[in-house]
């Protein structure tokens, strides 16, 4: 499935560039004009303003909030206390609508505890759709078996849903990027929940693929929009935890599935595991499309805006996304050719982009590794077998808290005056988490043995997952400090990589280990593991020099 993304919405964008008091601070920008004194020039062409109406007219004055900006226009509409700006674009006027401090609309001002309802529906999306990644997993031999095809055609289902993960967010973004977030996120959702009735009655091999095809297409909508959506409620330095999080949840998702789909397989058939898994996801399912809101600040501003070009007869007025919002030709191209282009030319996002792929190779590759280990060489059944996926879980979960003293590492230098935070402030939960994921692929590789008790391998199997949860948290968090505005091609580029490596390692998985052995196998994956490993070391070193000879990352 995507991984987490950090495409910030066009309106946070907007607000960014324009310096918008759209957080509870006083404005103190200096292009403000008070209103002239008597006696003073008339003439004076003022380009910050208010507008308010309606019942919100006597609270403003009596809050006196923003009286510095502008003089104050009454209309005869309920208009919540708005401030307005007034840009020129090609020689055209325009009133650019922004919040007022504590203007309860404005997403950064929801809240605490409704951010974090909304959080909670984004991550259990996330949960259901890296579950329904890997379940499929756990029906292969049944299905292919009923359908009379090899072991291969079946693998396909995998392929399928990572490679369509791997293109589609290139093409699919920008397209996200100008309708609302509720809409996609519902719409997708309910599309992903459509096609578990095909996986579920598929009377032949080549509908389980093309439905597998379409769940990743409607999969994937709905996680890379999630970084934006992060960046809609929260500032800059509050998103950390909700992205950890979502990191968190991303692989649990794809880890667990198996724990539980071999039993339902083993018992109920093949066509259950898909039956329960799309059953599933309806009570989440009428909760994103009942209570799951609208999170763009430049929705509503749009929508006043239109309110305001109706009761005013002034058609200046407008939202930031109606004045700011790029062509679909250049954000098509910063999804997708600037992408590849940034992967291509930039050492930090390719080398981060091959750790994190290559971490993504090896979570699929011990979809049928584990198989191998725990039914061919010690004779458990299908639904067993599932159960050492546990300890990949509860690898993830120790990773996700652990991470917290990298936060909490973080947060001190941020709050500390003497020093700066750059990207390399990142990186220490890396140095020390990552390097358990080639340990753990160098026990497990020699623990496989039939002879060998089984707990040997399982215990193995937590810390590969500990130091994944690091590489993925350390690579998107490290990208995005570098890079800034071009962070979302960055990323791009890197999901590209991660989801196509994920898509083909099922392809060879079982021959790889069966042809090369099993312990040389996980010993070659151990040793690529710990080179790539030395990414964290070297960036902590070298990434203040490498920003500066990029014309892309940012310098501090």
């Amino acid at each position: 499935m995507e991984g987490p993304s950090r495409n910030a919405s066009l309106w946070s964008r907007y607000t960014d560039k324009i310096s918008t008091p759209y957080t509870n601070t006083p404005d103190t920008r200096s292009e403000v004009q008070q209103k002239p004194e008597i006696g003073q020039e008339e003439n004076v062409t003022t380009r910050a303003g208010r507008v308010v109406g309606g019942r919100y007219v006597e609270e403003s004055k009596e809050s006196g909030l923003h009286d510095n900006h502008g003089p104050l226009q009454v209309v005869d509409i309920d208009m919540p206390l708005t401030l307005t700006e007034l840009v020129e674009v090609d020689g055209k006027e325009f009133i650019v609508l922004q919040y007022a401090s504590f203007d309860p609309v404005n997403p950064f001002n929801w809240n605490p505890w409704y951010k974090r309802a909304v959080t909670t529906m984004l991550n259990l999306m996330t949960l259901s759709i890296g579950l329904s990644t890997t379940c499929y997993s756990s029906t292969v031999n049944s299905m292919t078996a009923e359908f009379g095809v090899s072991t291969e055609i079946g693998q396909l289902g995998l392929f399928l849903f990572n490679f369509v993960c791997a293109i589609a967010p290139l093409f699919l973004a920008p397209f996200c990027e100008l309708v609302g977030r509720k809409i996609v996120y519902a719409g997708a959702y309910f599309c992903f929940s459509l096609c578990f009735i095909g996986l579920s009655l598929g009377q032949n091999m080549a509908t389980i693929l093309v439905m597998r095809a379409f769940l990743g297409l409607f999969g994937c909508v709905g996680t890379i929009l999630v970084g934006g959506t992060f960046d809609d409620m929260y500032l800059p330095r509050q998103r950390s935890r909700p992205m950890a999080m979502f990191a968190f949840i991303a692989i649990f998702g794809t880890v667990f599935a198996p724990v539980y789909a071999g039993f339902i397989d083993q018992h109920l058939g093949w066509r259950w595991v898909e039956g329960i898994q799309g059953l599933s996801t309806i009570p989440l399912l009428i909760c994103i499309v009942i209570f799951f809101p609208e999170t763009r600040g430049g929705v509503f501003l749009q929508r006043r805006a239109r309110q305001l070009r109706k009761a005013t007869g002034d058609d200046r007025y407008v939202g930031p996304d109606e004045i700011e919002t790029p062509s679909l030709q250049s954000m098509l191209k910063a999804s997708s050719v600037k992408a590849f282009k940034m992967l291509a030319t930039e050492p930090v996002v390719f080398a981060f982009g091959l750790w994190i792929a290559f971490c993504w190779f090896v979570v699929f590759l011990f979809l049928s590794v584990i198989p191998i280990t725990f039914i061919e060489k010690r004779g458990w059944n299908e639904g067993v077998s599932g159960l050492p996926y546990i300890s990949l879980a509860i690898g993830t979960t120790l990773g996700w808290a652990a991470h917290h003293l990298q936060m909490r590492k973080y947060e001190k230098i941020m709050n500390d005056p003497d020093r700066i935070a750059t990207p390399e402030s990142r990186l220490y939960g890396a140095m020390f988490g990552a390097v358990w994921f080639p340990i753990g692929l160098f026990i497990y590789s020699f623990t496989q043995y039939g002879d060998i008790h089984w707990i040997a391998p399982t215990i193995a199997l937590a810390p590969i997952a500990f130091g994944i949860y690091f590489v993925f948290e350390s690579t998107y968090s490290y990208t995005a400090d570098c890079y800034g505005e071009n962070s979302s091609s960055a990323i791009a580029g890197q999901g590209f990589m991660r989801n196509t490596l994920g898509a083909v390692s099922p392809l060879f998985a079982s021959q790889f280990f069966h042809n090369v052995g099993s312990q040389y196998a996980g010993l070659l994956l151990s040793i690529v593991g710990t080179i790539l490993s030395l990414i964290a070391f070297v960036m902590f070193k070298f990434g203040p020099q490498l920003r500066k000879r990029s014309k892309r990352a940012r310098q501090f």
